[in-house]
Formats: C-alpha cells, structure tokens, sequence
C-alpha cells in the first residue's frame, strides 16, 4: 500500500476487465498456432496476467465461500433495510431515487454528493416518513444526507481526516430496542481531478476501522467508499476493523460506472460486524447519477456471530496502518492536489 499516487492505484479498480482483456488475448495468440518463442511467450505473459487477476476476484464470486451468512429465519424486528445512493450533484432526477424509496421503504437512506436542492426535494417527499434525519447539504461533491425510521442516538459529524470531507457517526435504535453503531462515509478519491495520492483516502477508513476494533460494538459502515473490495486498502481496512464485506462469496454487484457497462466496479459498500446476517442484497436500478444505489437488508443476530469469518491484521499490518494514519494527520491542512 505504499505507492499511492492515483496513476497506480487506479489499476485496483478494473481487475475484471483486465482479466477479460488478458483471458482473450491469451485465446486470440493460441488460436493462431504460436510456433515462435516470442509467440509463446506472449501466450505466457497474457495467461499469468489472466490467473492473478482472476485469483484476486475470485473471493467475490458466487464460486468462493461466504464471510457472511445468510438469515434463515423471519424476525423483522431485528432487521435494519439500508438503501445507499450517491445521487451525482449535478444530477436532478430526483423523482427516480424518490420512487425507489417509497417502493422499497428502507429503514435507513444514506445519500452522498447531495446538495441543498437534493436535501430540499427528499425533505419534501420523504421528510415526513423518515423524519429522523442528519443534514450536511455541500457543494463539492462530498455533502451527504440520513433519513431514518428509526430514532438516531448520540449523532455527530466528523471531519475526520480533511476538513472539507465529512462523515456521520451515529447509534441507531431497532426496533426490538438494541443499538447498533452506524458510520456514512464518502472519503477523497485518488484521482487527477481530487487527490494525486490516495492517501487520504486510505487513513480514513484505517482511522475508523481502529475505532471499530477497539469498541467491539455491533456496527455498519456505509458508503461511497472511492475503492473496490479487492484493493489493498480495503482488505486491510476489514483486517484492522474486523469488519465483513457481504459481497464475498456473492458478486461484485458493482456501482460505478451506470453509463459504461463495460467499465463499472463496486465502489458504494455496507459492511458490518460478525454480529448481523444477510437477509437480502440488491443493485437498485439507475437514477441519473453515475453510481446505481445499492439496497441491503441485514438482521442483527449476535447468537450466530461464530458462524461469521473476520479477518485479523497482523503486527506488520497494525503498524502500516497506523503509518498511514499518521502520515495523514501530520500533513493536515495540505491540498490534496
């Protein structure tokens, strides 16, 4: 995780593509006989390519085994509906996400790049049913908005590493009275245009995930994370926090890009602790934005906690962590570009 710059970071993102692309040029070069050792060396080149990529993708195939498992029983009580959006500011579709939430009634909508003309239109359409709710209307991409049908507890808003990135930390109430911690997220990407490092990026989610770890408390992380599961960071992030990603062992049910089938990886998440289950996961269909929502259901059910499998750092990934994290608090204050 060392080399940060947006230029190599960017190659986490389509590791499916690049193993299609790999995978086909491997078929097209054996399809015409090589007979030269350049040839075959091509062939060889194109074939280890394809592997490594498809080893690393594999955990989030149907083909690999569950971190999660799924709810086998009916106790809407202790079910908490999630439905995340990251709705692109510029965007005025609203009515699309407006319809998906009342057709789909989630208990909580997390919205981020939402502004004050979106938190106006959801204030007007869903105020009412959903009045629990934390509102940080932004102009750069990075405001956000929670509604909630169930009653928020002890709410804050954090900038956790850069003063212009917020996020909401918060206890939701269930239904059959337990608490559950609830973080929304949406760090800076690595990216030409917000940040030539990811940096940034990477200590906020370390910084929450060494929260997580230290409270041992049933929790939710959701958001427009600007990384795929598979990427280095993420991984470690899971490992430091002990946090589960419900896509393992499902699909990639990818996000981003709604306009390029073709170019599309998941970057909006829920993860949760080893004490909830999976009762339903769903890509939404499009609103406008270049992000689908995501839909998940999860049932808090500590009793089958041991049948989970989180991950645990090693000594060498606390430290790098806690490197990172540094790092990023010692250069606050610094433009990200």
């Amino acid at each position: 995780m060392r080399i940060r710059h947006w230029s190599v970071r960017s190659f986490d993102f389509p590791l499916l593509q690049i193993a299609i692309v790999a995978t086909i040029l491997a078929l097209i070069q054996l399809a015409f006989e090589p007979v030269s050792w350049w040839h075959w060396a091509g062939v060889t080149a194109s074939v280890i390519a394809a592997v490594i990529q498809w080893a690393r993708i594999y955990p989030w195939t149907p083909l690999a085994r569950c971190t999660v498992v799924r709810s086998n029983s009916y106790a809407p009580e202790h079910e908490l509906k999630l439905l995340v959006s990251n709705v692109l500011t510029p965007n005025r579709q609203a009515s699309k996400l407006i319809d998906l939430v009342h057709e789909h009634e989630p208990d909580i909508l997390l919205t981020l790049e939402s502004d004050q003309w979106w938190g106006d239109q959801l204030d007007a359409a869903i105020g009412k049913s959903m009045p629990e709710a934390v509102r940080i209307p932004l102009d750069n991409l990075y405001g956000m908005h929670l509604y909630s049908r169930l009653p928020l507890e002890d709410v804050k808003v954090k900038c956790l590493i850069q003063d212009d990135i917020p996020s909401i930390h918060a206890w939701v109430k269930m239904r059959d009275g337990s608490r559950i911690r609830f973080h929304a997220l949406h760090p800076r990407p690595p990216a030409p245009s917000e940040s030539d490092e990811s940096l940034w990026r990477d200590a906020e989610l370390l910084l929450v995930g060494q929260t997580i770890a230290e409270s041992n408390e049933p929790t939710v992380i959701a958001g427009d994370l600007n990384d795929v599961a598979w990427s280095p960071t993420t991984k470690l992030f899971c490992r430091i926090s002990g946090m589960l990603d419900l896509r393992r062992g499902r699909g990639q049910y990818s996000t981003f890009h709604a306009k390029y089938p073709m170019l599309r990886w998941p970057l909006d998440h829920v993860f949760v602790t080893e004490h909830f289950t999976l009762v339903h996961m769903e890509r939404l269909p499009e609103m406008g934005s270049d992000h689908f929502p995501i839909l998940v259901t999860i049932r808090h059910n500590p009793t089958r906690a041991t049948e989970n499998e989180p991950e645990k750092a090693d000594s060498d990934e606390q430290e790098d962590a806690e490197e990172t994290i540094e790092e990023a608090q010692d250069r606050h204050g610094e433009a990200p570009v």
